[in-house]
């Protein structure tokens, strides 16, 4: 039984080190493309007579020579630094606002009866079945042509605040629902009143909720592209996204410098990941109850 549970295990190992290694494959090229210092790479393919392993050797993508001339490039010839500024300030801000939003409208509909609560979850659920291109047309009425806010980043931060807010709430309303009511009810005989049990004793316990919902809100504003295309018009008011773009159109395909931009802004998103992994492990251990 022992050796029969090896062999499925074995098995399963291999699939997930093939899946992974489909996974990395163009990842290796974006990345040997941003460290070889040109514009366009090449396999070299070996000789037939080099047998299986050459052949396979030789299909992984690696630069002749390594060089940071993408990179420096990307930071002194281009507007990045400025378009780096301009995502961070964006999708910082959607976070702030989305959090605010998401954790207090949750709370309300996952300890509060009113009248419209089912009705405004299965809104907040049927929002999610059309796609964002459907909400593309009206956004830009509401937001360019009666707000005024187009080439804003006011503009940017409220619609990717909405549209990622039904998932947020739905999200952390799921967790709120969880958390036990006695722990509140205790506080309410206490003296506390429902502001301070939602700052000191919700918020704290739901702090794994609120790191994923906090890294799904950074991510959706961080990677967008198609609203931000179209709200922005000044260049040094780009995005990552949008400005990324310049790097290969129909005149020119600085194929370097698009792998090299995009390996400077996976980095924040690793950053903020690992940071939000720790965080999560240290939130779940101090949420325990003690009975």
């Amino acid at each position: 039984m022992r050796r029969i549970l090896g062999d499925i295990c074995s098995w399963r190992f291999a699939f997930l080190l093939f899946a992974s290694a489909i996974v990395i494959y163009p990842l290796l090229w974006v990345v040997s493309l941003a460290f070889s210092g040109q514009q366009s790479l090449q396999l070299v393919v070996d000789p037939p007579d080099a047998g299986f392993w050459g052949q396979l050797a030789a299909l992984v993508p690696l630069p002749e020579q390594w060089s940071l001339d993408n990179f420096r490039a990307v930071l002194t010839e281009q507007l990045f630094m400025r378009w780096l500024f301009n995502s961070l300030v964006v999708a910082l801000s959607t976070t702030i606002v989305g959090l605010s939003l998401s954790c207090t409208a949750a709370y309300a509909f996952s300890r509060f009866s009113f009248p419209g609560r089912e009705r405004g979850l299965m809104l907040f659920l049927i929002s999610q079945m059309f796609p964002a291109v459907l909400m593309l047309i009206p956004l830009y009425v509401i937001v360019v042509q009666w707000l005024g806010l187009g080439n804003s980043w006011l503009g940017l931060v409220l619609v990717y605040s909405i549209t990622a807010l039904p998932f947020c709430v739905w999200m952390l309303k799921g967790y709120f629902d969880t958390l036990p009511y006695e722990i509140e009810e205790s506080a309410l005989l206490e003296g506390a009143s429902r502001l301070q049990i939602f700052y000191r004793i919700i918020l704290p316990l739901a702090r794994p909720a609120i790191a994923v919902t906090g890294l799904f809100s950074f991510m959706t504003a961080w990677n967008e592209f198609i609203l931000a295309s179209i709200f922005m018009d000044d260049e040094s008011r780009y995005t990552v996204p949008v400005g990324l773009r310049f790097f290969v159109s129909d005149y020119a395909s600085d194929w370097g410098f698009f792998a090299a931009g995009s390996v400077l802004v996976s980095i924040p998103v690793i950053l903020l990941f690992l940071a939000l992994q720790r965080f999560l492990v240290s939130g779940l251990s101090a949420g325990a109850v003690k009975g």
